[in-house]
């Protein structure tokens, strides 16, 4: 069987399997037209290493903060711009580092509580216990 990044057109039952997103996702990016996959003569969407690869690419997009808006515009530039010089002086202006980085330091202050809480729970748990086993 051939590795993902080998083959050279994708159903959309491999994308979901690969990506772990729903069809319904797959279709959507479609109608915004992110990805462009043939049709069969029986209206089978085959999708090609160019979608899989912008799939990914979105997936990624996503998960560093941009909006799909963001990430269509990043799209559109590497087809006016195959050296990819656009696409990184944009991707650069839509970073999102400093938000990333407070993110990091919200879910840091919240482990904290939630061990503050953890232990304040469990010595609140053994004063009962001592509490039931003087009665």
């Amino acid at each position: 069987m051939d590795e993902p990044n080998n083959r050279k057109e994708y159903l959309i039952s491999d994308l979901v399997q690969e990506f772990n997103i729903s069809q319904r996702t797959i279709r959507y990016y479609e109608e915004l037209g992110l990805i462009s996959p043939r049709r069969t003569a029986g209206s089978h969407r085959i999708y090609s290493r160019r979608d899989r690869a912008r799939i990914k690419m979105i997936l990624r997009g996503k998960m560093l903060g941009f909006s799909l808006k963001e990430i269509a515009s990043l799209l559109q530039l590497y087809e006016i711009d195959p050296t990819q010089k656009r696409q990184y002086e944009e991707g650069i202006r839509y970073a999102y580092l400093e938000e990333v980085r407070n993110r990091i330091e919200e879910l840091k202050i919240l482990e904290q509580e939630l061990v503050d809480a953890i232990e304040e729970a469990k010595r609140q748990y053994r004063l009962l216990k001592k509490k039931e086993e003087k009665t």
